[in-house]
């Protein structure tokens, strides 16, 4: 039997340590029919954007499925369990609660409070209403006070069932990726447009965390962040810059504003077209104070420098992952700590950390040893930034089950439970048992 191990006076071997699963609502629930249309809807509809020319209809059918699956995440043993809300499934369009989705994730809140597994809650992973992107979106300002309602009106209907909120889920994602490079949803291009989402969607955050704590104080509130920590070619005093613009195009961009009040200082270098609107306010509500920090992690990336684009990113060395991702853990230490050097840090959550890998399923048996050594080496990663005096205080694996990987379908596995789309039929994997069995031997 394989197993995960980590050093016997570890921290993550406390009872104190959380350990979790995360999923998104686009990504497992279908369960079309009973929400409003988001801009995932729209963007797997239009020609050539996803690799398979799938959707979200019905994804892992969870909408039908969530008590199945809520046992599935007990049997896992986990402390925790993070998801996403759909705010097309809980809002209408005038703005008021749509009851029938509300009362979806009541019951999932519920079940989840009986077997005393705490509820992770994500306001925001990437599924705006397709409405309010035909108002603009995060390029309009005003969906950031949208967004401080809607997040008004759900916790007030979730009031004493949630132990976390996070604002949103990768605000990098959502700008750059799809306002700024146009690989996601909505499929826009322009610096410009990815910079003033961005502020927009960091605007939102802050707004929405003034929220939070008017409402449900007792929570642990805070946002998630992704991390991709660059690294320079060669010790060229060139290559170093180009990774250091880099970072602070990629990462500094978004976890600055919310822990210093203020962008990085490449934004002087950027012209004055593609500068985010920043209103007389919008700092000082960005950066007001967050109670944890969720911190995604998968890969780096390798930087040279490049007279045309200041940095050009380089192939990924192997090995890799079946995203195509380099597997260098050592990364994750480093950034941790530098992050924990560079600011003064609240409590760190590992919101997510996984693999995709080429998954076979052979007589209900997932033999997935390259996500288990994956696993394997980036638990260990935890463990030695906490032992460099970082305060993790938790782990969610990413993810729960196979699902819809946004651009590449249902192509790309990141499961520790596999997935027969066919059947729906769910298998936990080599890596779920093991997962499973180092949260169980605490």
């Amino acid at each position: 039997m394989a197993t995960l191990q980590l050093p016997s006076k570890s921290k993550m071997l406390d009872k104190s340590f959380t350990y979790g699963v995360a999923t998104a609502s686009f990504q497992i629930e279908g369960g079309k029919d009973h929400r409003l249309d988001c801009i995932w809807d729209t963007f797997c509809a239009t020609e050539g954007k996803i690799a398979d020319g799938s959707d979200g209809h019905e994804a892992c059918d969870h909408y039908h499925r969530w008590l199945d699956d809520i046992n599935l995440i007990e049997s896992l043993g986990v402390d925790a369990y993070r998801l996403s809300i759909s705010w097309p499934r809980v809002m209408t369009k005038n703005g008021q609660l749509n009851q029938d989705g509300v009362d979806f994730y009541l019951n999932i809140l519920n079940e989840l409070a009986k077997r005393n597994i705490k509820a992770y809650v994500t306001l925001y992973h990437w599924d705006l209403p397709q409405h309010l992107e035909d108002n603009g979106g995060w390029l309009n300002r005003q969906t950031a006070y949208e967004f401080a309602h809607y997040v008004d009106l759900i916790t007030k209907a979730f009031d004493g069932k949630v132990y976390s909120y996070a604002t949103l889920n990768e605000p990098f994602c959502s700008s750059y990726l799809g306002y700024e490079i146009g690989i996601h949803a909505p499929g826009l291009t322009g610096q410009d447009l990815g910079r003033k989402s961005a502020h927009h969607l960091l605007l939102a955050h802050g707004l929405a965390m003034q929220v939070l704590k008017r409402n449900t104080p007792q929570t642990q509130n805070g946002i998630v962040l992704n991390f991709t920590p660059g690294y320079p070619a060669t010790d060229s005093e060139a290559d170093k810059q180009a990774a250091d613009y880099a970072d602070q195009y990629f990462n500094q961009w978004y976890i600055k504003p919310i822990l210093n009040k203020s962008y990085p200082d490449i934004i002087e270098q950027l012209p004055a077209s593609s500068r985010p609107d920043i209103e007389q306010g919008d700092m000082e509500i960005i950066g007001g104070s967050i109670d944890f920090l969720g911190i995604n992690f998968y890969t780096r990336a390798i930087y040279q420098a490049d007279a045309e684009n200041i940095y050009r990113e380089l192939p990924a060395p192997a090995p890799r992952t079946d995203m195509g991702w380099e597997i260098y853990p050592k990364a994750f230490t480093e950034l941790l700590v530098s992050l924990n050097e560079r600011y003064d840090l609240p409590p760190v959550f590992i919101t997510e950390n996984g693999a995709a890998m080429p998954d076979t399923i052979e007589n209900g048996v997932v033999n997935d040893d390259d996500r288990l050594g994956y696993y394997q080496q980036h638990l260990n990663a935890v463990h030695n930034a906490i032992e460099q005096g970082v305060d993790i205080q938790g782990y969610f694996a990413w993810s729960l089950m196979d699902n819809f990987e946004w651009a590449e379908g249902y192509r790309k596995r990141f499961g520790i439970v596999y997935v027969d789309y066919q059947t729906q039929q769910r298998t936990i994997k080599k890596s779920g048992h093991a997962y499973k069995q180092l949260i169980s031997n605490r």
